[in-house]
């Protein structure tokens, strides 16, 4: 009998372990490693770099799925990973971004922040953290494009955050005006998938946060333009 609750202590402390080093992965390194390491090698085998790398959340994490032609067209590379607030990027961004060397990064986050998916944040802290992207991208001569994120006007996960639309609405426009202070390439999702009300229009989004197919394709004729390819 002891040996039995010896053996199941130790297998519960091995549980607990793991489950302690999963949370403090918080960024998930994990999610692309392989892929980041299959293009640089195939990098160092003479393949093209790619053309720009789109660094986001679940929104750029479903693109990819929705829409692999257009990625492959175009020689993108996703690294959207479901849930992710704008610290979760910043910390994987050498990984996921710089490393790659990439001709452009996509920057489109902060919706999560709005969300408080990663506990205690702000719209300010978002923005912060986007700024500190861009810094260290315009460091490693990657050019960057910035994104306004859907213009969403509820969470179905956050229902008790009532003012989604105007902090939405409050980043974005504080995206484009430090883009253009900056002379940053700026892609406005938001303004071309939004209805009279400034929200994210119904027919591109069944919760306003999200993109269908037909949304998606939206977003594509204007990062399109703001790559210089349309």
């Amino acid at each position: 009998m002891k040996k039995i609750l010896l053996t199941a202590a130790m297998l519960l402390t091995m549980m607990a372990i793991s489950l302690n080093a999963q949370e403090k992965e918080w960024p998930n390194y994990a999610r692309y490693a392989k892929s980041n390491k299959e293009i640089l090698e195939a990098q160092a085998n003479g393949a093209k770099k790619p053309l720009a790398v789109l660094m986001g959340d679940s929104i750029t994490d479903g693109w990819y799925p929705s829409d692999k032609a257009f990625f492959e067209e175009h020689n993108l590379v996703g690294r959207g990973i479901s849930g992710q607030c704008t610290s979760h990027m910043l910390a994987r961004f050498q990984r996921d971004v710089v490393d790659l060397h990439p001709k452009y990064v996509v920057i489109l986050a902060g919706i999560n922040d709005i969300a408080l998916n990663n506990g205690f944040s702000s719209k300010e802290n978002a923005l912060g953290n986007i700024i500190s992207m861009c810094q260290i991208a315009k460091q490693n001569k990657i050019k960057v494009i910035l994104c306004s994120t859907t213009p969403a006007d509820r969470f179905s996960w956050r229902p008790e955050i009532k003012d989604v639309l105007e902090q939405s609405t409050w980043l974005n426009a504080a995206i484009k005006d430090y883009a253009a202070k900056n002379h940053i390439r700026f892609a406005d999702y938001a303004a071309a998938l939004c209805n009279d009300k400034g929200a994210t229009d119904a027919k591109y989004s069944k919760d306003s946060v999200h993109p269908n197919l037909e949304g998606y394709k939206i977003m594509e004729s204007v990062l399109l333009e703001a790559l210089h390819i349309r």
